[in-house]
């Protein structure tokens, strides 16, 4: 359970509540890609559908993700390998995602494309890696 002292999961070593916890409870908006990208992963790890389709490119954007339908994962960790600003408006960000499902370890390598559009950064797609 994530309280407003836990540490939070986006591995940033700060308090939930002024790191993610801005975003996914207070409503502020994510600043950088990066930023954005970590909230992003911390959503996940809590089950919050309604802030990852938010915050996805509505050009892109699934009508739902089904995360309470989908298997059990248990998100073990975050790396952000770089983080890119192309543009004004363009970023990308490389990370890896650790995560167990039904006992099994996985890795999601990804570099991630955002977008600034309407005074915020929005996920737009990604390419995964192996």
């Amino acid at each position: 359970m994530i309280t407003k002292t836990t540490h939070c999961p986006c591995g940033s070593n700060k308090k939930y509540s002024g790191c993610c916890g801005r975003y996914l409870e207070a409503g502020e908006i994510a600043p950088t890609a990066e930023a954005l990208m970590r909230s992003r992963y911390t959503a996940y790890t809590l089950g919050q559908e309604d802030y990852l389709l938010a915050t996805w490119h509505h050009s892109t954007r699934p009508p739902s993700l089904e995360l309470a339908s989908a298997p059990h994962r248990k998100w073990l960790g975050l790396e952000v390998k770089r983080h890119e600003q192309l543009a004004s408006d363009q970023a990308l960000v490389e990370f890896i995602a650790r995560c167990k499902v039904n006992g099994r370890a996985h890795r999601l390598h990804e570099i991630s494309r955002f977008v600034y559009q309407t005074e915020q950064w929005f996920y737009l797609d990604g390419d995964i890696r192996s």
